[in-house]
């Protein structure tokens, strides 16, 4: 087809001048539904295979198959590429025939309860070995008393307390005897609630005390001497009564020694054998080792299995005085893992990773007088220790947030060792001492974050490289072929039995291929981001359910793609609205010097759209060089000064090679209030300063996005079917003249993927796409005028628009010097009068 350009006043018009347009099969790739070897999805078999993550894949079976230190997986790539999916089934692979790791317990130390000990028994058995000791305590409160009701056990204990009695008895009546036959007496003294024996002097029948004796002294009653005989005997009754005392709790500590090596010998047959047969059902030396522990600590305190003496009661009705009972938790077992139903290495994804969770934690209580305790009881185990022989998944942002989590993750992937402690960040309650044996783990920890997370920690943080050697970076768009597209349609077939959605036909199906390309980017790849299909999915079925089809046809997606966009499109409309309203203004037909439509992408988040925006550029004489308001203003991003210096450093070569470049210029995005970033306007730009310098005017029914480098070639941009089917949008909005159309970057093309009714106007001939190599063509599409080669005399072709931005650049230059040389003779013209005035004066 082609296009007419009108006489222009200044240089020469390119008539019937043909400019290349993009084909309208390259405007959107088109999935043919005749090729599909299916009627609907209901005919072929659902997906099994990770689609489109080779790279992935073989990083994470590399990390999940070398089990030395350090190789974790830390799993990088966008939200919905299958990352965790991919992991999943990959585990899946490695449970089978895996080994299931031990069952983790603590048990009381004996020696030092502040430190429990660790016991690792075989899968299932940390539960059985609880029973066990439960079964074992149980049963010696109930023998252990009756042991002691035992005739022949009564009978030994009734001799040896008798025969302690007897010995006891006899001592003090010897003593008594030699005190009444020294004429003393033994006088109970009552001192409050006890009583305790004295010796006393007899007088005339009745025990006296030396008071008494000395009153008669004075009275003459009693001799002095006699006096002084009394004392010294009763001291030495007394020191003979403190020597029987002595004796008494000799023998008081040797019945008790013997009562106690009586109920040994009584009882210890009986935790023995008990503890025995525990020891056969448990092997390990750690476990006999407690099990001795708990043998000898038990015969050490037989008294706690003796039956209890009923409480009195309350002297007040109503008020029941806590009653202490006796737990026996020393002799318990707190099971930290089981894995008597674990079918292989576990897999614990852990969702909220943060110290209690991940680590474990030592809970506190408080006992009856409010005080807070602990013991090895309250030890609970984090995930780490439940993924222990296997593996564990998280998220490394939520990991990150969270406090203590990094340095503790960190420390027992090095060591290989989980150390539980008391959780609490703020010193607030740690009342705890305790110090549980470390336990020894391997477990294969597998983050999931994002790519500059994971460079964030590799860059900054030293340890991260040695424990998290393997990277596996999910790709979000994958080679677009014939099985790949057969692969999507068995993840649409799987989706629908999963989730119970209606088949998909053929048209369908393409028109889901067709989506998954648009959002790749590239019409040779095909997205990798699996969620953002499945969504569609389930909302073409929506659409087809209301529709009534049994079957969702391409029509039901497209409506779904369209209801997608209309539910978060409402700051377009607005800005759509604003210039057809003429709030913004914008031009979609006519010519003008120095100004453009150049192309704007808005991203919300969850939305992006292309608008147009109206660029000026006005030139003058004077020194000042090209001024990007926006950088004044402090609104422009660096890429988009960037883009500025590199389009100054293209004017400068193309054509300031025999002149300085002398001018001022200014470049202006029209009504934007807001930061501008990017360089996909610096050509627009360009277009923008040529027209002004050279005064011709500019279409404005052709918008304008790309890209440029210092040697005027056109780079490719991001956004190209979103800035197209803005700029349609407008023109649509205003009328469709047959002539508007956008100018993109030849290298572009590739990423076409418009939509299906700016293809049909394209089709239609209303509206254009220009491919654009270089400045020079660009130029040529916008003005009508050829660009112009350079020629051997260095100058233009005379009337192209090099040459009439170069004759101007060079009037910029001589005028310039005209004024700042005119300048000089006119001071030095004045100096001349001031000086002949002065003279003749004089």
């Amino acid at each position: 087809m082609k296009q007419f350009i009108p006489v222009t006043e200044k240089g020469e018009i390119m008539a019937d001048k043909v400019f290349e347009k993009v084909p309208v099969e390259q405007l959107r790739w088109r999935c043919d539904p005749g090729v599909l070897p299916f009627e609907t999805t209901a005919d072929i078999h659902p997906c099994e295979e990770i689609i489109g993550q080779d790279r992935a894949l073989e990083a994470i079976r590399v990390g999940l198959n070398i089990h030395s230190v350090g190789y974790n997986i830390f799993v990088t790539g966008l939200a919905g590429t299958g990352r965790f999916t991919t992991i999943k089934c990959l585990l899946e692979e490695m449970e089978a025939g895996g080994k299931i790791p031990n069952d983790l317990c603590y048990v009381n130390n004996f020696k030092n309860p502040d430190m429990p000990h660790m016991l690792s028994l075989p899968p299932g058995q940390g539960n059985a070995f609880k029973k066990e000791m439960e079964t074992l305590i149980e049963t010696l409160k109930k023998k252990i008393p009756l042991m002691f009701e035992n005739e022949t056990y009564l009978e030994k204990k009734k001799e040896l307390v008798e025969r302690y009695r007897n010995k006891q008895a006899e001592l003090f009546r010897e003593f008594e005897k030699k005190v009444n036959k020294a004429n003393f007496a033994l006088v109970q003294i009552q001192m409050g609630p006890y009583s305790r024996p004295g010796i006393f002097p007899v007088m005339e029948g009745n025990p006296v005390n030396l008071e008494q004796l000395e009153a008669m002294v004075e009275e003459g009653k009693l001799p002095k001497e006699d006096l002084e005989k009394i004392r010294a005997k009763q001291s030495e009754l007394v020191n003979e009564l403190e020597n029987i005392f002595k004796q008494t709790r000799k023998s008081e500590k040797d019945i008790k020694e013997e009562l106690a090596s009586l109920d040994y010998e009584v009882i210890s047959p009986v935790v023995r054998d008990s503890i025995s047969d525990i020891k056969e059902k448990f092997g390990g030396e750690k476990i006999h080792r407690y099990l001795d522990e708990v043998q000898e600590d038990i015969l050490a305190n037989l008294n706690r299995f003796r039956e209890k003496e009923e409480i009195a009661p309350s002297p007040l009705p109503g008020l029941i005085p806590p009653q202490p009972m006796d737990s026996f938790s020393e002799y318990q077992v707190n099971v930290l893992v089981d894995n008597s139903e674990t079918k292989g290495p576990p897999v614990v994804v852990e969702t909220t990773p943060n110290y209690r969770n991940l680590f474990g934690i030592i809970e506190r209580v408080v006992d009856r007088s409010g005080i807070w305790k602990t013991d090895f009881l309250h030890i609970k185990a984090g995930s780490f220790l439940r993924a222990n022989g296997g593996y564990l998944i998280f998220n490394a942002l939520d990991a990150l947030v969270e406090p203590w989590v990094w340095a503790a993750l960190k420390r027992t992937l090095k060591n290989q060792v989980v150390e539980i402690q008391t959780y609490d960040p703020f010193y607030i309650l740690s009342t705890s001492a305790l110090k549980p044996e470390p336990i020894e783990c391997d477990v294969k920890v597998i983050l999931i974050g994002d790519t500059y997370l994971y460079h964030l920690l590799y860059n900054l943080d030293d340890d991260f490289k040695k424990i998290f050697k393997i990277k596996a970076d999910f790709d979000s768009v994958m080679n677009k072929d014939s099985e790949k597209i057969q692969q999507y349609a068995s993840f649409i077939r799987k989706i629908c039995d999963e989730e119970k959605l209606r088949p998909f036909d053929r048209t369908g199906v393409s028109a889901v291929v067709e989506y998954g390309v648009r959002l790749a980017g590239r019409q040779k790849k095909l997205s990798t981001r699996f969620h953002l299909i499945a969504d569609l999915l389930r909302e073409a079925n929506y659409w087809a359910i209301k529709d009534g089809s049994e079957v969702v046809k391409e029509r039901h997606v497209d409506l779904a793609i369209e209801k997608k966009v209309h539910r978060v499109n409402l700051i377009e409309e607005k800005v759509q609205e604003m210039i057809d309203d003429g709030t913004i203004l914008i031009d979609s037909d006519g010519m003008v010097v120095g100004q453009v439509n150049g192309l704007s992408i808005y991203n919300l988040g969850d939305y992006m759209f292309g608008k147009p925006s109206r660029i000026t550029a006005k030139t003058s004489m004077g020194k000042a060089g090209i001024i990007n308001i926006e950088r004044e203003a402090e609104l422009s991003g660096p890429t988009h000064n960037k883009g500025v210096y590199i389009l100054a450093g293209y004017l400068r070569g193309k054509y300031a090679q025999d002149k300085p470049l002398t001018m001022s210029a200014s470049i202006c995005f029209e009504q934007s209030y807001s930061g501008v970033d990017g360089d996909s306007a610096s050509s627009t730009e360009i277009y923008a300063l040529l027209s002004s310098l050279s005064g011709l005017p500019l279409r404005q029914d052709i918008a304008v996005t790309g890209s440029v480098n210092q040697k005027g070639e056109i780079q490719p941009i991001g956004g190209v079917n979103e800035k197209i089917e803005g700029f349609f949008d407008v023109c649509k909005a205003k009328g469709l003249t047959g002539r508007q159309g956008v100018m993109i970057p030849s290298l572009n093309v590739g990423d076409l993927m418009l939509r299906k009714d700016v293809v049909a106007a394209v089709k239609e001939g209303k509206f254009h796409i220009y491919p654009v190599k270089t400045i020079d063509q660009g130029i040529e599409i916008l003005t009508g005028v050829e660009a112009g080669e350079r020629l051997e005399d260095g100058r233009f072709k005379e009337g192209t628009v090099n040459d009439l931005v170069d004759k101007k650049l060079r009037e910029l230059g001589m005028k310039i010097r005209e004024f700042e040389g005119g300048g000089e003779e006119a001071g030095k013209e004045e100096k001349k009068k001031k000086k002949g005035k002065a003279t003749c004066d004089g």
